[in-house]
């Protein structure tokens, strides 16, 4: 398919697991990829993967700064976007007790207002048509226990997307949400939990998840180029889940 022939295509987080999945499908789909994250290594390993014209940034998603400077250098490469997929984000799962107030600002810093001021520095190089789509999670609604800032966070972002979105349809700008179950992502490795912890709880999600097993990001990349692509021109403000029915049935 060639959907995003001659469109240009912002994925943040865009190294690894979901991320680096849509930066992937966008570019198998003619797309002008341009994708962030943390670690120059990493960057330029998923740029190679990516292939020829990707343009890997370094940027870390929670600096409102370097989210103004981001977009500063897309106006300086004369580079203005069709799509931009809001994926960098972090999870942190801890019990009631023992969340501090440094793992509720780091999450909410890189979850939402990150998000948030990312948006609005990319405001001026938007097209008109422009697809945003944030990645939320199902955690936003299943009430999973140790999970209580991220979820918070990834509510915060259902909520921008409806909020956002009537803000913007007068620039012809539509913002959706993705919601994820369980995927197999380097993000599992990342809770903050150790290895005997992380086991347990990566079984006990399974056996909630009614396809049996988890997904993958390609499977998730799929549903952000939907979202992304002219065809879903009528989707606005919306919540879509892929959760493997963990959350529905």
């Amino acid at each position: 398919m060639t959907r995003f022939n001659t469109k240009s295509i912002l994925v943040t987080g865009g190294s690894s697991g979901i991320g680096l999945a849509a930066a992937q499908a966008f570019a198998s789909e003619g797309a002008r990829v341009v994708i962030t994250g943390r670690g120059q290594a990493a960057l330029d390993d998923a740029a190679r993967q990516i292939g020829p014209g990707t343009i890997a940034l370094r940027h870390d998603a929670a600096d409102v700064a370097g989210a103004r400077a981001l977009a500063a250098t897309l106006v300086q490469q004369g580079i203005t976007l069709d799509a931009v997929f809001i994926n960098a984000g972090m999870a942190r799962f801890a019990a009631l007790p023992d969340v501090d107030e440094a793992l509720w600002d780091a999450t909410f810093g890189t979850n939402v207002k990150g998000a948030y001021f990312q948006i609005q520095a990319l405001l001026p190089v938007l097209n008109r048509g422009a697809s945003i789509v944030l990645n939320g999670s199902i955690n936003a609604h299943i009430g999973m226990p140790n999970s209580s800032v991220y979820a918070a966070s990834k509510a915060a972002l259902i909520s921008l997307a409806k909020t956002l979105s009537a803000e913007l349809l007068p620039r012809g700008v539509r913002v959706n949400v993705l919601s994820p179950g369980p995927v197999a992502t380097p993000l599992y490795g990342k809770l903050g939990l150790d290895t005997a912890t992380l086991e347990a709880t990566a079984a006990q999600i399974q056996s909630q998840i009614p396809l049996g097993r988890f997904g993958t990001p390609a499977e998730i990349a799929s549903t952000v180029l939907h979202l992304s692509s002219p065809e879903s021109a009528f989707i606005v403000g919306t919540e879509i889940i892929v959760d493997g029915g963990m959350s529905q049935l």
